[in-house]
């Protein structure tokens, strides 16, 4: 499999079959023909991703569940694995889908996600096409109690256990509308021209915006982004400790990209500003952790100085994959089959660790980041948690926990078992 949309879907435990090529597609047309018959929009049919069939009927499924031998052989993988395991869920329903599995928490949830939802696309425009602060901050103040109601529906779904919040990362460019229906009510709204508009829209133009204005530069830009996020992440918490006192929420704060300890230190302090005054004044206790993603090869050679400010790591080892191989992963499928065809590469990167090279970026950050935290948590939130190869080496360098898609989750708590009996074997 060298597609990485068919891995994050296999992730996603949606079915997906790639490299059909005896299909033949009409995207305005709204249909596709497919062993002498055509499908069009409105026509049911079933897919089984792992055989590769395809059926023109409704087949009935049921949903995946752990079960019988299956439950039994995930009791005794508990039993032997001292790697915990965690899931990358932005919703209640993949929160609770992966605690179905057997996670043990949430070690990737992505704000961002929540603001392409209808009610919330037109405020976080309305920041982007701000003139000031001020405006930024009216604008973010719309957000804040949408975004505070998901944190508690995900804290609660969570029954307590770990949720580490990723704050906002994709640059801005993805928020913005590009139909010219869009762009003029966008302009209505904003009282500004359509012209004015498109002129913004421009300016967020990247040549390469993998590695532009994103994650914790953002923060950096507009501190008020962070300030927002904080509050939401805090009020939530609070709230939802309130109600379930036997949870005892401890907020994990995610800061993005982040590849010099000055950046961290600087959006750090938005954070815990933010926190202690919301916490003061609730005259609650609540206790919280502020973190970063690893995920630029910077970030790994410094983390002796970076965790001097971060309580965690999380190796977010699908963007630390593309920086150390300096190919991206939505492009490299056009090339990587000769690679594999002519040995260079046995595995895709993306969905197996390279030890060799992004491996031992994961090791000198975990050995630098413990050296001056010796406490400090070290997770690995990329689509390779879930791969068994990967989980071995994650035992093997002593991480706290993998967090992967929660269809992942049973896969991961089994090779964790398995890399610690091997360990013992050893």
């Amino acid at each position: 499999m060298t597609s990485h949309a068919a891995v994050v879907a296999r992730g996603m435990g949606t079915c997906c079959i790639s490299g059909c090529g005896e299909i033949k597609m009409d995207e305005a047309g709204k249909k596709f023909e497919l062993a002498g018959k055509t499908y069009v929009e409105g026509d049911y049919v079933s897919l089984d991703g792992s055989t590769g069939n395809i059926y023109g009927e409704a087949i009935p499924t049921v949903p995946a569940a752990i079960s019988g031998e299956f439950g039994r052989i995930m009791e005794l993988a508990d039993k032997y694995r001292t790697l915990k395991v965690r899931t990358n869920a932005d919703t209640p329903k993949d929160a609770a889908q992966a605690t179905s599995f057997g996670a043990e928490g949430i070690g990737l949830c992505r704000t961002e996600h929540m603001f392409f939802e209808t009610d919330r696309i037109a405020a976080i425009r309305e920041m982007i096409c701000s003139d000031t602060v001020e405006q930024r901050e009216k604008a973010l103040a719309k957000l804040e109690p949408m975004q505070q109601g998901d944190f508690e529906k995900i804290y609660e779904a969570m029954d307590g256990c770990p949720v580490t919040i990723r704050f906002l990362d994709p640059p801005l460019h993805e928020f913005v509308p590009t139909e010219e229906a869009d762009i003029k009510a966008l302009a209505d709204t904003q009282g500004k021209s359509v012209e004015d508009i498109k002129a913004i829209i421009a300016s967020l133009h990247e040549f390469n915006p993998m590695m532009g204005h994103r994650g914790c530069r953002l923060a950096v830009t507009f501190p008020e982004i962070a300030a927002m996020q904080t509050r939401a992440v805090i009020k939530a918490a609070i709230n939802i400790n309130k109600a379930h006192p036997e949870f005892n929420i401890v907020p994990e704060i995610m800061i993005p990209l982040v590849g010099e300890i000055k950046e961290l230190a600087f959006v750090k302090k938005t954070v815990v500003e933010t926190a202690d005054a919301i916490i003061k004044e609730s005259g609650t206790d609540l206790h919280y952790k502020v973190g970063t993603m690893i995920e630029i090869p910077r970030a790994a050679l410094t983390a002796d100085e970076i965790a001097k400010e971060a309580e965690f790591f999380s190796f977010g080892t699908n963007d630390l994959t593309q920086m150390t191989f300096g190919f991206s992963r939505d492009d490299a499928g056009k090339f990587l089959n000769a690679y594999y065809e002519n040995k260079i590469y046995e595995n895709d990167p993306f969905a197996r660790i390279d030890q060799n090279g992004v491996g031992k970026l994961v090791t000198m950050a975990a050995e630098l980041g413990r050296a001056t935290r010796p406490d400090i948590k070290l997770g690995i939130c990329g689509e390779h948690g879930g791969d068994p190869t990967t989980v071995e080496f994650c035992h093997k360098v002593g991480l706290t926990y993998v967090s992967c898609s929660p269809f992942r989750v049973p896969i991961a708590r089994l090779a964790a078992a398995q890399a610690a009996i091997r360990s013992r074997e050893d």
